[in-house]
């Protein structure tokens, strides 16, 4: 097992050094929690399985039998746990000669930042492999063809488009067309758009503005300059920023469809130290186990942007 020794650490041996730096950046604390419904788990994994309830109801005619349909398990999610680990150590003599602060202090802060970044980039993955890996039902996350049991399709899948009022309200339109399993229209809501860094400025122009953002002059303003999507308070929960996706035009819309995207905590972070007998080295690790995924796919809309 490699430890931190004293030829890692030569100047902080010596007298006359000014500052330590490099490990006291601020980090983007727990965006997941914008993301994601958060439940407890006691098991290995996790599965939930999606149903399907009837069909559209059919005239009974005078006198004849009574028509009986048929309800079916659709498709599984399943959320497998991941352990999350990480450690170091530090000889024995390079904790005595350490001439300024505390050594473990210090990285044991470096420790907190790595397991943390790595939460961040295993929840943003879900959305970032959005569309190319397959979910439970045989397709992507984002896929124009979601298959129902009735035989048709669901599309939470945008066109090949930068984010705008047009794609936004063509987004709108689309998932309020949404149906459940056995084809019969669902009420589907937009309750928050998710964007890259990239996006920020303009979807808070989308969002806020009073006028349609084409309007760049108030003094032309007419009844069909509103801004629709603010007016009719489409997103109730806002934007959220989130640093850690990976394509610059994408974005996605979270719908208030329940079971949607969710992470699992199966163990929370635990740390912990030791110091080993033959070396004196002293260890220190930190350790989690959880999961992130989704379990309905209409809990989440998204486009790859241009």
């Amino acid at each position: 097992m490699a430890a931190i020794s004293r030829a890692q650490l030569l100047k902080e041996l010596l007298p006359g050094l000014n500052a330590l730096f490099g490990l006291e950046y601020k980090r983007y604390e727990e965006q997941h929690k914008e993301l994601y419904e958060v439940e407890n788990s006691d098991r290995s994994f996790e599965e939930e399985v999606k149903l399907s309830g009837f069909a559209s109801a059919p005239v009974k005619t005078e006198g004849s039998a009574l028509t009986y349909d048929s309800a079916q398990e659709s498709y599984i999610s399943r959320y497998n746990h991941e352990t999350i680990a990480m450690g170091f150590s530090l000889t024995e003599e390079a904790v005595e000669d350490n001439l300024y602060d505390s050594l473990s202090a210090r990285y044991t802060k470096a420790l907190s930042r790595a397991m943390a970044y790595t939460k961040q980039v295993k929840a943003a993955s879900v959305l970032n492999n959005g569309f190319s890996v397959n979910g439970g039902d045989g397709v992507p996350l984002f896929s124009a063809s979601h298959p129902l049991v009735s035989g048709g399709t669901n599309s939470n899948l945008g066109t090949a488009a930068d984010i705008s009022e047009t794609t936004l309200e063509a987004a709108v339109i689309q998932i309020n067309g949404w149906k459940d399993e056995r084809g019969l229209l669902i009420v589907a809501k937009p309750r928050k758009l998710v964007v890259p860094p990239n996006s920020q400025f303009i979807v808070t122009r989308l969002l806020q503005t009073e006028l349609r953002t084409s309007n760049s002059a108030i003094n032309t303003f007419a009844p069909n300059d509103v801004n629709a999507i603010k007016t009719n308070g489409i997103f109730s929960g806002g934007y959220t920023v989130n640093n850690y996706l990976t394509d610059t035009n994408s974005y996605f819309i979270l719908t208030d469809i329940p079971n949607g995207l969710k992470h699992f905590v199966r163990v929370p972070m635990k740390t912990g130290m030791d110091s080993d007998f033959d070396t004196g080295n002293a260890r220190y690790k930190a350790r989690e186990r959880y999961s992130f995924g989704y379990s309905d796919h209409l809990g989440a809309w998204g486009s790859a942007g241009t």
